[in-house]
């Protein structure tokens, strides 16, 4: 086994679709990764923590070193639903390691896109994040999560389109070729429907976004105005942030980069590729010791 010259640091990102974890010290730098399931604190608190440990573990196999060394460890996690400062206290209070920073995944995403720079992010997966940073600290809208919020995400786009096939299965809305694709694979039965929105999860939701990302591509009316409120949602809150027309702008996420066809074509002027990813901002931030974050609201 292979022992670590300092106390091991560990990087968590969590979210409904999964959790991603990067493991390694000051010296060495990330000597192991690894993925495991979902870990959203509002979701499922149990079923994190357990996602979470699981896949440390993971990462610290496949780095081969000792699991004895996770007691001395630092972490910073961020993870979806971790909203409140009960919610932080709850999630680090569980964790077996020295210490544990929890954020939510707005910080991590953020910090992980611009590295310190200033600058704006979109990022949208299951849930939303548009936040910015300037001179250090970080400005967010949103981010509340899939129930009263996340605006554009595929949690948010997979919940709309089933509205909208069964507005057309009441003939209060003409049907497309979208929502005739999506009302097949509930074999056409609206109680299907019903039944499987009264358990879904956002990351069940957010499994019919690309359907609808497909759909919009293709022309299709109601696919593309889902993605046009969609994108009309992020701009106004990149407004709402302060952002102007040739402001640094990451587009991430599974479905981020898919929405720039629906922006204001200056809104994209100051485009730019993110420096690193969620789970880069949950290791640097755990590298650097911080536990506050200027800004972080």
């Amino acid at each position: 086994m292979f022992c670590p010259s300092q106390p091991l640091l560990i990087g968590v990102d969590g979210g409904g679709t999964g959790c991603r974890v990067a493991i390694g010290t000051h010296v060495e730098g990330v000597l192991g990764r690894a993925e495991g399931g979902s870990a959203n604190a509002t979701s499922n608190f149990e079923k994190t923590i357990e996602n979470v440990t699981s896949t440390v573990e993971k990462a610290v196999a496949a780095a081969g070193i000792s699991l004895e060394v996770l007691s001395d460890a630092r972490a910073h996690l961020g993870l979806a639903g971790a909203i409140s400062d009960e919610d932080k206290l709850r999630v680090s209070r569980a964790l077996p390691y020295a210490e544990s920073v929890v954020t939510d995944d707005r910080a991590t995403t953020v910090f992980g896109a611009l590295r310190g720079d200033d600058g704006y992010v979109v990022s949208v997966g299951t849930g939303t994040i548009v936040g910015g940073s300037t001179a250090g600290a970080f400005r967010f809208v949103g981010g509340w999560g899939f129930q009263v919020s996340d605006h554009g995400s595929g949690a948010w786009l997979g919940r709309n389109i089933l509205e909208q096939v069964l507005l057309g299965y009441d003939g209060l809305l003409e049907s497309s070729a979208l929502t005739e694709t999506v009302f097949s694979q509930f074999d056409n039965d609206p109680s299907k429907i019903v039944a499987f929105c009264s358990t879904a999860t956002p990351g069940a939701f957010a499994t019919l976004a690309p359907a609808i990302v497909a759909g919009a591509g293709r022309g299709d009316p109601i696919g593309k105005d889902l993605m046009a409120r969609g994108a009309g949602y992020l701009m106004q809150g990149l407004a709402r942030l302060g952002f102007q027309a040739g402001d640094s702008l990451c587009l991430i996420g599974g479905l981020g980069p898919h929405y720039a066809d629906y922006f204001t074509a200056g809104s994209l002027k100051g485009r730019i590729p993110a420096k690193g990813s969620a789970l880069d901002g949950a290791f640097a931030l755990a590298r650097s010791g911080k536990t506050k974050l200027r800004g972080h609201k």
